[in-house]
């Protein structure tokens, strides 16, 4: 079962403009996701988290799309009481994940689900960075929402579990890679595409040269301001193709 605390909610539908924690639920879990809505969205940007979970990170970028138009919710994948202090904290929430993927889905799904009760926007774009970036394309394969309009990773994992696969009517995808990335390579990114033209799916790979892994997290010794800036360009251009206004 996935519910929505209906108070918060509410409040968020009635507001013109605000930024705010939503906590609902999925399976009887409980979740804390954000969201910043405006008036008369021009749609709505689904946002997934990296590795360290939901963090100031999510909620910077959900402002930067409430700026320009759109609704944001920013989904939870691991729940309030999941430790990401330490890189093994973070192996462990995310591994489980991966280990997991029916669960995954569910969860994507139940955010997904809280994303359009807290907005009145219609058309819906998919967007993650890093193990966010993976988790959208978990969507994308499993064709997870009706009203996604499209999917962008930033730097995100690009491999297909055994099983898995895209379609002629997958979506498309916007796929956004740094040159220098030593823990997704350029043979990964070739892989995908490959892929990708074998299914018929829509999509478009941007290659930042001398980019590394993790090239738009502010503040951190990989972020490479030209990637993180064109990178979000053609993240701009996506939505204004996908979900017009």
């Amino acid at each position: 079962m996935i519910r929505i605390a209906a108070a918060a909610a509410f409040a968020l539908a009635a507001a013109p403009a605000q930024a705010e924690e939503v906590r609902y639920e999925v399976g009887g879990e409980t979740f804390v996701g954000w969201f910043e809505g405006v008036e008369s969205p021009r749609g709505l940007v689904l946002i997934v988290h990296d590795w360290d979970g939901l963090t100031d990170y999510e909620r910077r970028r959900a402002g930067m799309l409430a700026e320009m138009g759109y609704d944001a919710f920013a989904v939870d994948l691991f729940g309030p009481d999941t430790p990401t202090e330490t890189v093994d904290h973070r192996r462990a929430a995310t591994g489980a994940l991966y280990d997991d993927r029916a669960r995954m889905r569910t969860l994507l799904e139940g955010g997904l689900v809280a994303a359009r009760v807290a907005s009145s926007a219609e058309g819906v774009v998919a967007m993650g960075y890093c193990f966010g970036g993976a988790a959208v394309l978990e969507m994308a394969r499993g064709d997870l929402g009706e009203d996604v309009e499209g999917y962008a990773t930033f730097h995100g994992g690009l491999s297909t579990p055994e099983g898995q696969g895209y379609s002629a009517e997958t979506p498309p995808i916007l796929v956004m890679h740094g040159g220098a990335d030593a823990s997704i390579t350029m043979d990964d990114v070739a892989g995908l595409s490959r892929e990708l033209e074998d299914a018929g799916t829509t999509y478009e790979i941007q290659v930042y040269s001398g980019a590394p892994h993790a090239f738009t997290v502010f503040g951190s010794d990989r972020y490479q301001a030209r990637a993180d800036e064109e990178s979000w360009d053609a993240f701009t251009d996506f939505l204004e193709r996908r979900l017009g206004g």
